[in-house]
This record gives structure tokens, sequence and C-alpha cells, in this order.
């Protein structure tokens, strides 16, 4: 008799078989040089119960350019596994053709040409488009969101989120969880979630006084879809206040909370949930750990790092989708439940190719009407680029080099940090740089572009810290981003190493010299989580520096050797 984790992994590879796992014959519409929409949504009606995800928008309201990553390494028992594989090593994984449609959408190598061929992906208008035509086919399929939407642009920062708002609300997702949202602060995200015409999940976000859920956010929200009674379960970012400013929304704390979620999942189940969707942004690998110990979950629909998987990953009898995020891929699931189990799936990961699925024209124009008044100022070119600006990776990324840069001389310092942030779109080559572009890659709500002096000493605890918030071996431990960036200084990291230990070499780069534990260096960077941090805006810090170069030119980072990937 065939066990039910037989039974998916076989409706796993059927899925593959009919190319409703993976990308088909994109392959071979890239070698007639055409794609079509028809293709592209192309889906094989399955089941009865039909899941939409997107997630990780970060206020990408028109196409955009994003580069996947080249390094992303994974530690422990995640290593050598996606979505730590990267490049040819994902291609050949995958069986996806050099040079080919997916190949750009999946992978880094050749970015810049492949960009030319197949242009900008995304745009909330095509994924309109790529939503309505699943709801024609089945009325009842859930949208979901897996946060980070209301941030990330110049206009999500000028409308306090308002913009990525209205748009979401004209999509109408069924749900959403949450992240960088709470950067508004409290006030604001209250008086948005207020009034949501949709569900506002998160079944770890605790009003901090009273150790309990907090009353804005359920935990879950049943469903009926496909004659099936459906939970869906949210999974806010753990780790708020450690990655993002804790006085910014200091009513509420967050954490993983794996045993609320499996009471939460155990109460959904005795009020009748025949199945159970956890809509999490809690990172991929962490996800993989909580399906691996939280019984009864169905599916999980994953966010946070960004990754763009073809196919499910299976972990006992729950699967993990992963769908990228700016808005350059959309998930769907169709599922066989029968008899309160999730029998069978198909999926497919949708690519948002700008230049072959039509823009929903209602939405471009709700879309037009946000950025109206604010036009002038997104369209005025500041420069223009020589390099690939990209910031996607565990280690420094070009758009990053840039900032470190910027911060060094205007800022008059020695050594730049730059957080380790997943969001901002890429640029090419020969590409004006507006400040659309620029706000793309550092809108926040705590700008501030700090100069202050630090120990040789004090740098390393700093980047020790981060580096173990990364390559922690235990997912639960992994709270935060990727590497913080750094300009005008090198190092060596052996990832394998426990923290305190991973760090040698430290050099200053323009003279060569070693670091000193007790000498003090001037030190800039931004994003601080410390309340009252001064300085100018980042923002402004990079403009001066891109129009004062007119034409920049970011040479390959060579200062950061990792050992042990």
């Amino acid at each position: 008799m065939i066990s039910r984790r037989d039974f998916l992994q076989a409706s796993m590879a059927a899925s593959a078989i009919v190319g409703a796992s993976g990308f088909g014959n994109w392959a071979r519409l890239a070698a007639r040089q055409r794609l079509t929409q028809e293709e592209l949504l192309k889906f094989d009606t399955f089941g009865n119960v039909s899941l939409i995800h997107i997630t990780d928008i970060h206020g990408q309201l028109k196409p955009i350019y994003f580069r996947e990553p080249e390094i992303n390494i994974g530690v422990g028992k995640n290593k050598g596994h996606v979505p730590h594989i990267t490049g040819a090593a994902f291609r050949k994984l995958y069986g996806i053709a050099d040079g080919s449609p997916e190949a750009y959408a999946l992978t880094y190598d050749d970015f810049a040409s492949l960009a030319k061929t197949y242009g900008r992906m995304g745009g909330l208008d095509r994924v309109a488009t790529v939503v309505n035509a699943i709801r024609a086919e089945r009325p009842d399929a859930l949208l979901l969101d897996g946060g980070d939407t209301w941030h990330g642009s110049y206009t999500c920062h000028q409308t306090a989120g308002q913009d990525m708002v209205n748009v979401m609300n004209a999509l109408k997702p069924d749900a959403m969880t949450f992240h960088w949202e709470f950067t508004l602060g409290s006030e604001r995200v209250q008086e948005i979630v207020d009034g949501l015409p949709f569900a506002a999940l998160g079944q770890n976000i605790f009003d901090k006084e009273w150790d309990e859920p907090a009353e804005s956010f359920a935990p879950y929200k049943m469903f009926e879809s496909g004659g099936v009674k459906i939970a869906v379960i949210g999974q806010a970012f753990p780790y708020m206040p450690i990655a993002n400013p804790g006085w910014m929304f200091p009513e509420y704390s967050f954490g993983i909370r794996e045993e609320h979620m499996q009471e939460t999942v155990d109460e959904v189940r005795a009020k009748g949930a025949e199945l159970v969707v956890l809509l999490s942004h809690n990172g991929f690998d962490v996800d993989k750990k909580m399906a691996g110990r939280v019984k009864g979950i169905d599916v999980i629909l994953s966010g946070h790092t960004h990754d763009a998987l073809p196919e499910p990953v299976l972990v006992g009898e729950t699967i993990i989708i992963a769908s990228g995020s700016n808005g350059k891929f959309v998930s769907r699931v169709d599922l066989d439940v029968r008899g309160g189990k999730m029998m069978g799936f198909r999926h497919k990961l949708i690519p948002i190719f700008a230049d072959v699925i039509e823009a929903d024209k209602d939405m471009t124009a709700l879309i037009d009407e946000q950025r109206a008044p604010y036009m002038d100022q997104l369209s005025e070119v500041i420069g223009r680029t020589d390099s690939l600006l990209y910031r996607r990776g565990n280690f420094n990324g070009t758009w990053d080099d840039l900032i470190c840069n910027a911060l060094i001389d205007e800022r008059e310092a020695d050594i730049a940090l730059s957080p380790g942030f997943r969001w901002g779109p890429s640029l090419i080559p020969g590409q004006d740089i507006t400040r659309e572009d620029l706000f793309n890659a550092v809108s926040m709500n705590y700008p501030a572009a700090y100069r202050s002096e630090m120990t040789g000493k004090t740098l390393k605890l700093i980047l020790e810290d981060v580096a173990d918030n990364l390559f922690n071996p235990d997912p639960y431990y992994q709270q935060g981003g990727d590497m913080v960036r750094v300009g005008g200084m090198g190092y060596t990291i052996d990832i394998n190493k426990p923290i305190g230990s991973r760090l040698s070499n430290m050099t200053l780069l323009k003279t060569g010299e070693a670091i000193d534990p007790n000498k003090t260096y001037v030190v800039a960077g931004w994003a601080s989580v410390n309340q009252g941090t001064k300085g100018p805006a980042i923002w402004d810090v990079v403009e001066s520096y891109i129009r004062r170069k007119g034409t920049v030119s970011v040479d390959p980072n060579k200062s950061v050797k990792v050992v042990g990937a």
C-alpha cells in the first residue's frame, strides 16, 4: 500500500512531467525567439483547490530588473540544498538551458545581456492579469500575500505605504502577513489594518505587555474553497526587534513561537480544517525546520528570503513553495483534497515577463494614479551607471559597494557599513540612474547616515554578530538578512567556525595595514536600529555622490575572502 508521502512524491514527479512544477517549454520558446502569454499562463487545472501566492513585493508597482544571487550559502543540514544552489548548478538541477528565459529569470549569469533580450519583469498590472486568469479558471482560488509589501520605493515612502495599500486592495487578496510593514510605525500599521478588506494574520504577533496574541492580528482565518474547509495561518517575520528598530512598534513582540503554532494547527484541525496552509515570512530554512517539527501543516507559502524555486520542496508531508520577490513571479498551486487530506498537487512558478504578459488596464490606471503626484521626482535623472548594479547575495553587491563608496567619500570615513538587505531592483550598464532607482535601493523610515568612531575590536564584534545571524547552523538562530556590506576594509570569513572566530585578516584597504583592535577608525553607515541616530538621509548622501561623479563605475569587490563554503 502506497504511503501518503510516497503519493505526494509521485504527485510531484507527475507535475514535473506535465510541466506544472517546472517551466515546461520555456527553452523551446526561447529557441523560437518568442514567448507568449498563453504559454506562460498554461496550466492543467487539477483537484478542487487553488492557491495563488505572491510575496516580498517591496513596493514595486512597475516592472523592474532583478538579478538573482550569485552567492547563497547554506550551512548545517541545508548546505548544498535549494535554495542554496545558484548559477550553473541551479540550472543543471532543474534542467534549465543556458541563455533561456528561465536562466534569465532564475539565475545570475550573463544577466545584463539577457536583460536586453528578455526585458523587465514584474509590474502589479501584469500580476493582476495573471491573478485574473487563474480566477477565471478557479473563481474561488485564494490569493495570499506573504508580506514585505508596503515598503521599498519612493512613492511608498512618501505615502506611508498608501500607494501599495490602494493597489493591493484592488488586487483583492484574501489574507496577508507582515515584516517591513511594521517599520511604518505601529500607529500607522494599526490605521491601515483597521481598513483592510482582507485578513491580517500573524499567530506570532503578541501584545508585548500581556504576552498574549495581539487583537489586531488574527492567528488564522478559515475559508471554504472547492468544497474544502481551509485554514490559513499567518506567520510574521519572527525577529522584528532584532533586524528592525523595536522602538517603532513597542507594543508588539514576535518570535517563532513553535509551540503556539502547533496549538494553532491543532485548533484549526479540531474546527474541521481539511487543508492547513501556513502563510509565512520566516525565511526558507526556518520554514523547512518548522515543517519537520510542527505536525499537520499541508502547505507552507514561504517568504522573506526572496527565493524563487521552480518546484516545491517536500518535508515530510508538507510542501514548501517559494515565489521570489519584487513581483517577478506568481505561484499557482492546485491541490486535490479528499477526506480531510491533501492527496496530490500541481504547481507552477509563473514568470512575469513584462513585455509578454499584457497589463490589466484598470490596474495600470490605478498604479499611474498613485505615481502621478510624484512623477517629476521619480523621473529625475541623477547620474548614469557603467556597471551592473545589483544587491542580492550573501556578501557585497554592487549597489551596496556604490553606497559604501558614497559613505566613505561624502562622510569622510575610513570604513563604511551597509546593511545586508535583500530588497532593491537592479540596473543594467548604460542605464540612467533616476531618483526612483535610488529610492528602490535605500527607501526606509530610519535612513540616517551616521558617522562615528569605532575601535577595531568593536568592528569585529559587529561583523561576528551579523555573521552568526547568517551562518548559524540552526535556522532558528538566523535572525537577519545577508552579511553587512563593508567598504574600505577587507577580511576573511570562515563560515563553519563558531561565533567570535569566523573573521580574520581584517585589513584597512587604503593603507594595507591590519585593523588594530585598539585603534579607532571613522566609520560611516546607515539604517541603525538605535533610536535618535543622527545624520543626513542615506538617499541624500548617495545622490550627492552620484551627481558629483556623473557616471558611476563599480569595480568587482575582491576584498572579502570566504572559506568553508
